[in-house]
């Protein structure tokens, strides 16, 4: 059983990288279907998906960096994941719009970068 929380936290930042990516790939798909292409507006553009993609990171983030920084002891992912959250937060609240673009970009990657600090950080607390 003690072997079983940290795999499954490290799971979980697994999952919050690839989740990231998967963001951002939407987000840049977006803007090239819809703004290059014209099409897809409806779907890629439609508010749910920032919103259930903003909670459920804000959901695994906390599991995963927020407990990890308090078994380790460590602040830098919570402080980076956290920032990227706020990035990700501001991003749904200016709507549609390169400043939507600027801020998701760069807060999925933060996240990313978090979670992998944090993959790196509970390898060596192990």
């Amino acid at each position: 059983m003690s072997d079983a929380l940290p795999s499954l936290r490290a799971r979980l930042d697994r999952f919050g990288v690839v989740l990231s990516g998967l963001c951002l790939l939407h987000c840049v798909a977006g803007v090239f279907l819809v703004g290059v292409l014209g099409i897809g507006g409806g779907v890629l553009l439609d508010p749910d998906w920032h919103r259930w993609g903003l909670a459920f990171a804000l959901v695994i983030g906390a599991l995963t960096i927020g407990i990890g920084a308090l078994r380790h002891g460590r602040f830098l992912p919570l402080i980076i994941g956290s920032t990227g959250l706020a990035l990700m937060g501001g991003a749904v609240a200016v709507g549609h719009g390169a400043e939507e673009v600027v801020l998701t970009v760069i807060g999925v990657l933060l996240v990313a970068v978090a979670h992998l600090i944090n993959i790196r950080t509970n390898t060596c607390h192990s």
